[in-house]
């Protein structure tokens, strides 16, 4: 039988409908889908597909099962190797890890292993009712800060080898990125929560509001009888231009904007945080993070929303289902411009006036494409003359996140490189201090979930390693 050489699509909402409401764009195949697709794998031998991935899913193994309609079977080989699989199956980018490396990929389009992994997921989602084989309590405890996704990881790792695990979060629900930071649109918060319970059935303890380095220090956790702790607190302090008018009123961080949508959901009526519903909104970056605050915009209501972007749509980070949804919504990329300032109202004489200190306009000049730079990108080059004023109301900044401050503040013994992340050994996510571990955001600075989750991994097996050897 021929393979067949595209995708099987995936359903997804009209763009029309989708960009008025908050449900979720891509609606998932369903089991035939799924079978057909499964089909097209080829059942490689030396599986480059596994080695692409950065927790090391046995791609074959759980596609073969598929084949055979054997979803609870696909799943369980998940699930060994993956924490949070029907969150990986929406968000992580597989057609830079192990998409890329499909061996199909080489003469036709790869398998969907994303989609096929979102499918695998949700239906144990939907038709398990049992609980999970939890491990006997091998008597040590482990404390892990932050419930994102590297933390999650860790947890459940960790856990299912026995370790009495609590993780601390700073903010009222648990998930970290994925539930403040990645809008309902493309992952639902409920599976967030289903994947945060399925963790707490093996005994992993959920503490919110709970911020380590005010409430308790790392110092104390150890004092209380935490044998080790895993630093996940990923990436949560925003970065601007410094250019003129930031302080404006309308500019936000991209940070600010998605929280006070995704996690206070602002969208909807009669919540108590308050939002900006913008007419004309300008999004400044070109990764994911850009692309979920200019749909969310446009969900609120606005009529124009721009992506303004320094380099060209070649070199844009953000995946491309994520660029190609954007436009398909009406998003407006304005490519190859740089803001150099953004301008607002005044008027000196009535400081009454409603309308002083707001937004009204970004300043960006235009760009060309220089030489490659050290990582091969082509570096931007501003065009002398070339600055023009785009209208808005509102100014969004996506261009990046640094590890908060607090926990190295207060935590004496723990290095950090001079971007504030936590300085690691990179085989064991090890810190300077002892017992120790980090990784994912807090370490890299703002990356993706499937590389914070691999840290996670990593951290857990040695952490296993540590206790075991303390304890022999």
């Amino acid at each position: 039988m021929p393979v067949q050489p595209k995708k099987n699509a995936m359903p997804v909402q009209d763009a029309k409908i989708r960009a008025t409401n908050f449900r979720e764009v891509a609606l998932g195949y369903c089991a035939e889908t799924a079978v057909a697709e499964a089909q097209r794998c080829l059942n490689c031998k030396n599986r480059p597909c596994v080695a692409a991935c950065p927790v090391n899913i046995s791609i074959p193994e759980f596609i073969s099962r598929v084949k055979e309609s054997d979803f609870e079977g696909a799943y369980d080989i998940i699930s060994k190797s993956s924490s949070l699989p029907a969150v990986c199956g929406r968000v992580c980018p597989q057609e830079t890890q192990c998409e890329s490396e499909c061996t199909l990929g080489i003469k036709f389009e790869p398998v969907g292993i994303g989609r096929l992994e979102r499918f695998v997921a949700d239906y144990h989602n939907a038709h398990f009712k049992g609980q999970p084989s939890v491990p006997l309590s091998n008597g040590h405890r482990v404390a892990v800060i932050g419930s994102g996704p590297s933390g999650l990881t860790c947890a459940g790792d960790l856990a299912k080898k026995g370790y009495k695990v609590t993780v601390f979060e700073a903010l009222h629900r648990a998930g970290g990125v994925l539930v403040y930071g990645i809008p309902e649109f493309r992952l639902p918060k409920s599976i967030v929560e289903k994947e945060v319970e399925i963790l707490k059935d093996y005994g992993v303890e959920v503490q919110t509001n709970v911020v380590i380095g005010k409430t308790l220090t790392i110092d104390e956790l150890f004092e209380q009888g935490y044998e080790a702790v895993f630093v996940g607190s990923g990436a949560g302090l925003p970065r601007f231009m410094g250019i003129s008018g930031e302080w404006l009123k309308g500019v936000y961080s991209a940070n600010e904007f998605l929280t006070r949508n995704n996690l206070m959901k602002a969208y909807e009526k009669g919540s108590h945080t308050p939002i900006m519903h913008s007419k004309t909104v300008a999004v400044v970056g070109g990764g994911n993070v850009a692309m979920d605050a200019a749909r969310t915009a446009l969900r609120l209501g606005a009529e124009h929303v721009y992506i303004i972007y320094r380099r060209s749509m070649e070199e844009i980070p953000a995946r491309r289902e994520e660029v190609e949804h954007a436009q398909e919504e009406g998003v407006e990329f304005k490519i190859l411009n740089n803001p150099v300032e953004i301008l607002g109202y005044s008027n000196p004489q009535d400081v009454r006036d409603p309308k002083n200190g707001f937004v009204t306009g970004i300043k960006v000049v235009r760009c060309r494409l220089g030489e490659p730079d050290a990582r091969g990108r082509r570096s931007p080059i501003e065009i002398e003359g070339s600055e023009y004023v785009i209208p808005v109301d509102c100014v969004i900044m996506a261009i990046g996140t640094s590890p908060n401050p607090l926990i190295k503040n207060t935590t004496e013994g723990l290095e950090v490189n001079r971007h504030g992340g936590i300085v690691v050994e990179e085989s064991t996510g090890k810190t300077s201090k002892e017992g120790v571990y980090a990784g994912g955001d807090a370490v890299t600075g703002a990356a993706t979930v499937i590389l914070a989750m691999g840290a996670g991994k990593t951290a857990a097996i040695a952490i296993d390693e540590y206790i075991t050897s303390k304890n022999v």
